[in-house]
């Protein structure tokens, strides 16, 4: 594989894997954020071009200097030819085995691939799935009756927390903290510098309670993805995750940014909250391989 640096290329493939939505959105999400500014530092791999099979987007070599750092060390993948994909993982100039990394993507047929080369490679694997949820604005066909429907519920939403005496805001890296203690994938050092970066490049909001306390938010992290989604127990159940979700859908559709989130179908009130607020359950899934060198075991 080969690390493409043309711009006008990327904006190529970019367009390209948007046609294989919702299987390529953590690729595609990354090479948004790639395409502007790049702001953590990342570069694209294709296996060929212009008829690429397999797309992966990993942190540039210099970025990933924590040998144990797998938020950093991120690796997200889509292809055409799960049958091929062992031997292109296999290639210590693709994915450094050396390390702990996570590979992440939207399609069940890496598994076999992945797990065959890290047993090769005496890698523990720890595998998470849970269900992918696309807004139904990157859908081709997005009806004006599901626009109207939206705006008038956003206004209840809106109107209710006028009531209540709440806020919203853009968070900034001093909220990381909070939002490290309740993330069910952090809770540590490393994730807290991760959602640090994540704040001061990328988009955060929440919604602040009737003293000004942090109450609910969301981040979106650097392949597009809406994550760390937590409402505190007091405020749960009164609307405030379908409000920043109301607020988030339209300020990046505006931009035109790429969006999606994940669920765990244990979590019956959030994918209920994403269901009414028009996200598409995704068949393809969620998926998560973070991969530990024995001697980091």
């Amino acid at each position: 594989m080969f690390v493409l640096h043309d711009s006008q290329i990327l904006q190529i493939l970019y367009k390209s894997l948007e046609k294989s939505i919702p299987e390529s959105i953590k690729v595609y999400g990354a090479i948004y954020n790639i395409k502007n500014k790049n702001p953590f530092k990342m570069e694209v791999l294709v296996d060929a071009w212009p008829d690429y099979q397999t797309v992966i987007t990993r942190p540039q070599k210099q970025e990933m200097k924590d040998d144990q750092d797998h938020y950093t060390n991120t690796y997200h993948i889509f292809t055409k030819a799960p049958d091929k994909l062992e031997e292109v993982l296999s290639c210590s100039q693709v994915i450094n085995w050396e390390q702990t990394f996570q590979i992440q993507g939207c399609q069940e047929g890496l598994d076999e691939a992945i797990r065959k080369v890290a047993t090769s490679k005496s890698v523990q694997v720890d595998y998470v799935k849970t269900m992918l949820f696309i807004p139904e604005s990157l859908k081709k066909h997005k009806s004006s009756s599901n626009d109207k429907t939206e705006l008038s519920e956003r206004h209840k939403v809106d109107d209710s927390n006028k009531k209540r005496n709440f806020s919203n805001m853009f968070l900034d890296a001093s909220h990381a903290g909070l939002i490290n203690e309740h993330w069910a994938f952090g809770k540590n050092e490393r994730s807290l510098k991760y959602i640090e970066r994540c704040l001061q490049d990328f988009l955060g909001y929440g919604v602040l309670g009737p003293e000004g306390e942090l109450v609910s938010w969301i981040v979106m992290e650097q392949s597009c993805e809406l994550r760390m989604g937590y409402t505190i127990r007091k405020y749960r159940r009164q609307g405030n995750m379908s409000q920043i979700s109301y607020h988030l859908e339209k300020y990046l559709s505006q931009k035109d940014i790429p969006f999606y989130i994940h669920a765990a179908d244990t979590n019956e009130k959030i994918l209920q909250t994403l269901k009414d607020i028009g996200y598409n359950i995704c068949p393809c899934g969620w998926h998560q391989w973070k991969c530990t060198p024995k001697k980091y075991c």
